[in-house]
Parts: C-alpha cells; structure tokens; sequence
C-alpha cells in the first residue's frame, strides 16, 4: 500500500491565452537568475565591479544552452534521426534535453569571450560564479520533475516519485526521484565550495574545479540509478563515464593550479582596481595638502612668538625715550 509519494504535475505547461508557460523554461530562467545574482555578489567582495558578472553572462548563457542541447542531441541521436521521428523536434528544447556537461564547455566558451572583451581573467570569474552554477542546476533539475522525466528505478519509498505518464515509453509508477537527488546535491556542492572558498581562499580557478569535482561524485551514483535509455561502455552509461573523466581532469587541475598559482588573485578587474588606486592617490593628496597648510600655521605661529619678547622690549625703549625728552624741555 502507498502510503505517500511524491506527485507528478497533471501537466508541465499552462496556457495563458495563446502564450505556453512552461515549467521547464521556467525553472532554468529562474537558475540562471540565481547565478548571475550570486555570482555578482560574490564578485563585487572579491573586488570586482557590480554588472560584470551579468555583462559576460550574456555571452556564457547562450553559448551554454546551445551546448547543453547540442550534447543531449548527439548523445541521443536516436530520439531525433531515427525512423519516425522528426528532427526538427531537436530543436524544441523547451521539451527538456540539456546535458550539463555541453552547457558547461560552450559556455565557458562564451565566458571566455566575455572575459577577453572586459580584461577579465576567465578563472576568476569562474570562481566567482561556481556556487550560483550549482544552484542553478538544484532549480533547473525541477524542471525535470515537470516533465516527468529522468526518474530512477522503481522504489516504495515514502519519497518516491510518482509517474502517471504514458507517453514516449513510460510506465506509470513509483520510481526513485533522482531529480530531487541531484537537486539536493547541487545545494550541497553550493555549500561546500563557498565555505572552502572562504576557508582555503580558492583562486585561479580552483572553486570552479571544487564544484566540478564534486557534482562529478554526486552524479556518477544519481545516473547509476536512472533507468531511462543510454548508451552503455564497459557495462556503465555514458554519462557515468563523462563524469568519471571530467572528475579526474578537475582535481588534476586543482592539484596543478595549486602549486603554480598558489593564493588567491589579488586584482580580479583591472579598471576597478585602478579607479580605487586614483581614490587613494587622491585622498593621499589632499591629505598632503591639509598637513602642509598646518605646518605653515605652526610655523608663522612660532615665528611670531619668537619674534614677541622684541617687539615689547622696543616698546618700552621707545617709551623712555619718549619720557626723557619731554624732562629737558
């Protein structure tokens, strides 16, 4: 007997008139808002300028989802090539399909090329933003759940997930929510790197690699559990494989970075650095100014105390002269 579960939406998009709001869309807009917000605030503490963060955004976002669509398309190029289905369905990307792994590496393309337009060193940035890019996939995971899709294997626990679904394949039931899994997880890692961050004082890149690694760790054990097709190597899917490589390549990349660049960058916006240096240069001035003055002021002040004993003296010397004259007349 089921005695509670998680439920499924009746439906994953409302209609507002003609306009489709769909909760997919929805949940990754809102995860993107999240990291550029995140990732401002942890910029401007790290000496950086507010707006940066959103300026290069604007380049990594949409580099991101052409490259999270263009792996899920061509990791599951049967669903859109094979005989009877249509291939402008890889186009609708509101009907999910964003693998992370394409949306990190093209949208770091596109960071890049922020980054280069601005002076900004990309690894900075990076650290800046890591945390709000763990966020981003807790909330765009939601969207999953919208969908009824990317569930794990059926389960009675009293947080399973609940499909009630039967369309591309889907078995109505009761299966494990690795969507909730890996959202929390993704609050996890957020967590992790913004206390090592402070803890350690991650730079160069580091905190972004932190954050890699460990949703690296975290997936590998949430895909093990998913029961949607994939394509298999050795007996494991192939996003088990991804994660175990790019797991490696980040810590070799923290280990390496570590011992090259050690601490954290101390200028991470040149302009901004340069605009406090002139804020100082001036304060510094008019400081300068105000001691000089008074040193004036004390000085005359000293002279005109050294010069007063003489003055009085000549005073009374010009009164007795003035005495004896009148005594002959």
């Amino acid at each position: 007997m089921e005695l509670a579960f998680i439920p499924s939406p009746s439906r994953g998009v409302l209609h507002l008139g003609p306009i489709p709001l769909r909760g997919y869309a929805f949940c990754i807009i809102i995860g993107v808002f999240v990291a550029v917000w995140l990732g401002n605030r942890r910029w401007i503490a790290r000496g950086g300028q507010a707006g940066t963060v959103a300026d290069i955004a604007v380049w990594a976002v949409p580099f991101g989802l052409v490259g999270g669509r263009l792996y899920h398309v061509i990791t599951d190029y049967e669903l859109y090539f094979s005989d009877g289905r249509d291939w402008v369905d890889a186009f609708k990307i509101w009907e999910g399909g964003l693998g992370i792994w394409g949306a990190i590496a093209l949208g770091a393309v596109g960071a890049w090329i922020g980054c280069r337009r601005r002076g900004i060193p990309l690894p900075a940035w990076a650290d800046a933003l890591a945390p709000g890019i763990a966020l981003a996939q807790a909330i765009g995971r939601w969207g999953n759940w919208f969908n009824q899709e990317l569930y794990g294997k059926p389960t009675d626990l009293p947080w399973a997930l609940k499909i009630t679904s039967s369309t591309d394949g889907r078995v109505p039931g009761t299966y494990h929510p690795t969507f909730l899994y890996e959202s929390l997880w993704c609050i996890g890692v957020a967590a992790l790197v913004i206390w090592a961050d402070r803890r350690f004082k991650l730079g160069h890149g580091r905190a972004f690699a932190l954050y890699v690694a460990a949703y690296c760790v975290g997936r590998f054990w949430i895909e093990y559990m998913r029961i949607d097709d994939a394509h298999h190597i050795l007996g494991l899917r192939l996003n088990n494989w991804t994660a175990l490589i790019v797991f490696v390549l980040a810590v070799v990349y923290m280990v390496l970075s570590a011992k090259k660049r050690p601490g954290r960058e101390t200028v991470v916006e040149p302009g901004v650095a340069d605009d406090t240096a002139d804020g100082a240069d001036d304060a510094d001035d008019a400081s300068g100014e105000e001691t000089e003055a008074r040193t004036k002021t004390d000085e005359k002040a000293e002279a005109d105390a050294d010069k007063g004993p003489d003055k009085d003296a000549d005073t009374d010397a010009d009164v007795k002269n003035e005495a004896g004259s009148a005594k002959k007349s």
